[in-house]
């Protein structure tokens, strides 16, 4: 029985805490991040009722501290993904059938839980495991993961809500079911929180879930699944399996209870993925749900009227906050002549200011990429821009040094094409190309801004001249899901600027948005008559 209609309003954004010195978050964090590193754990796989364990055991390292162990997680393979789709299974009909109220507050408790008790280790956590400073775990691990339970739980309120008109003598309401069968989250290293919000908010709208986390991101996907686990979720919901990435779709693309892939990572993979899905679709009970957010080569372009000290501060924080590491972050600038010579004199002078070291020291503004396979492939790109031959020149940075950890300095390059390779290709680091473009060329700039590169994550205008911000506007329409004026194109918070972009940059569901939960529902609308007709005749039919 439902005893009322039970409605969550719109929640504040959670606030960003400062770390200042002296402040109690800081003291606190040091000593959890302290204590993180006397610990080494064993992480299981979280399948149904039980904590899994296997004879392979892989080591977690901080990025920035090759030599420490974290701890170790015990790597699975096929026969664990069939557990994890079994177990989600046999969840699910009681999962989905549970009250609205009381799947809402387990998440909403994870929410709490995240602000509270767990804040310091879950920034903890994501400090050592993917190398990033207090304040960008903060925004992410924190801040942006509680926004998304918090506000998917409002959002999925407001849905619930929207019901039919009735015409005379009949009810019409509208159900909305959780998918039929089970759904694949599929996250990516950069984001603790797109690692909580892609499996939960499928969840939360009833579905059942296997969870395959980046091996690169365990560290903090575990702590998460412990809270959750606290918060009350019951066992079989979210299903946690550490495999390589093609053991699990293998198995879960060949099961006829795929109902749809929430993912974030590379176009490559998500290419794939779309097309494996539907060379399988006589295999599946209904059509598969596909939502990825994929690559970006997202860009800043100032107009000649814009202020200089603007630009080189979107610059310096959108291409350089969390090493460039962001499917965000700004890889590629166009810079009018005649402020060219400004812009890059102040870049390079901010640029020698940041500090590069371990996530410990808290004055580090940059940390590690990664892993070695990313630092490799960076180098390669530096190492290309440093050839006598080439069309372009290294700026400042460019150092490169994986001894004790994986560390690139802050690189830019200067190009004369505007198709040189670091203007095109996606590179996930701290490597930002610009482009000086003629000055009273501004339009002919937006063309190659548009057709440079096949994404259209995110990217940015910087002017004082309105008609060149609304000309932007315009000619940029498709360029970018994420449209940013006289600012970074990074930093989307949820509630504000819902995220997701199109062309190759994925199916543009925008999470943080009430626009994303749809794709976890599947409708059925119920008509009720109340007196039904008894004769098949119509009035039409009769002539007298």
């Amino acid at each position: 029985m439902q005893y009322g209609d039970f409605y969550y309003p719109m929640p504040a954004n959670e606030p960003v805490l400062s770390y200042a010195p002296g402040s109690a978050e800081k003291k606190r964090l040091k000593e959890v991040l302290a204590e993180l590193k006397k610990e080494t754990i064993d992480v299981p796989m979280y399948i149904g009722t039980d904590e899994v364990r296997t004879n392979k055991k892989v080591a977690m390292h901080p990025p920035h501290e090759r030599k420490h162990v974290l701890g170790y997680f015990n790597e699975g393979d096929a026969s664990h993904v069939k557990k994890a789709i079994a177990a989600a299974l046999r969840a699910k009909d009681k999962w989905a059938n549970m009250s609205w109220e009381n799947r809402a507050n387990i998440f909403l408790k994870a929410a709490d839980l995240l602000a509270t008790k767990y804040r310091p280790y879950i920034n903890g956590t994501t400090m050592l495991g993917q190398s990033k400073n207090a304040f960008q775990a903060e925004i992410d691990a924190a801040c942006e993961l509680i926004d998304f339970l918090r506000f998917n739980v409002h959002f999925l309120s407001d849905i619930y809500r929207q019901q039919p008109i009735s015409g005379a003598g009949m009810n019409n309401r509208m159900e909305y079911r959780p998918l039929e069968g089970f759904v694949f989250a599929l996250t990516p290293f950069n984001f603790t929180a797109i690692g909580g919000n892609l499996p939960t908010s499928a969840a939360m709208c009833g579905n059942v879930v296997v969870w395959k986390c980046a091996n690169t991101q365990v560290y903090s996907a575990q702590m998460f699944m412990r809270i959750l686990k606290e918060a009350g979720l019951p066992d079989g919901v979210i299903n946690l399996v550490f495999v390589e990435g093609p053991v699990a779709g293998d198995v879960i693309f060949n099961h006829p209870d795929f109902a749809g892939i929430h993912f974030t990572g590379s176009t490559g993979v998500f290419n794939f993925m779309w097309k494996t899905i539907g060379a399988n679709m006589s295999m599946y009970k209904s059509y598969p749900r596909i939502v990825g957010e994929t690559g970006g080569k997202d860009f800043v372009i100032a107009h000649k009227s814009a202020n200089p000290d603007v630009v080189v501060a979107a610059l310096a924080r959108g291409a350089f906050e969390y090493q460039g590491q962001k499917c965000s972050a700004a890889s590629r600038a166009y810079i009018p002549s005649n402020i060219a010579a400004e812009v890059k004199k102040k870049l390079v002078a901010e640029i020698k200011t940041m500090k590069m070291g371990t996530v410990e020291d808290f004055t580090n503004f940059v940390n590690a990429v990664i892993d070695e396979k990313s630092f490799d492939k960076l180098e390669s790109y530096i190492k290309g821009a440093r050839k006598r031959d080439s069309k372009a020149k290294i700026l400042v940075g460019g150092k490169c040094d994986k001894t004790a950890g994986y560390f690139i300095e802050p690189t830019v390059i200067e190009t004369t094409d505007p198709a040189y390779v670091t203007m095109c290709e996606e590179l996930f680091g701290p490597v930002l190309t610009l482009y000086v473009y003629d000055e009273n060329k501004f339009e002919d700039a937006l063309k190659l801004v548009d057709s440079t590169s096949p994404y259209a994550l995110t990217g940015a205008v910087i002017a004082q001249d309105r008609y060149a911000v609304e000309l932007a506007t315009n000619k940029l329409r498709n360029s970018a899901g994420n449209f940013y004026i006289n600012d970074k194109p990074t930093g989307a918070v949820v509630g504000q600027q819902p995220f997701g972009g199109a062309r190759a940059s994925g199916t543009n569901d925008k999470a943080g948005s009430i626009l994303n939960l749809y794709r976890w529902l599947s409708a059925r609308t119920i008509k009720e008559t109340f007196n039904p007709p008894t004769d098949y005749r119509y009035p039409f039919l009769q002539e007298k």
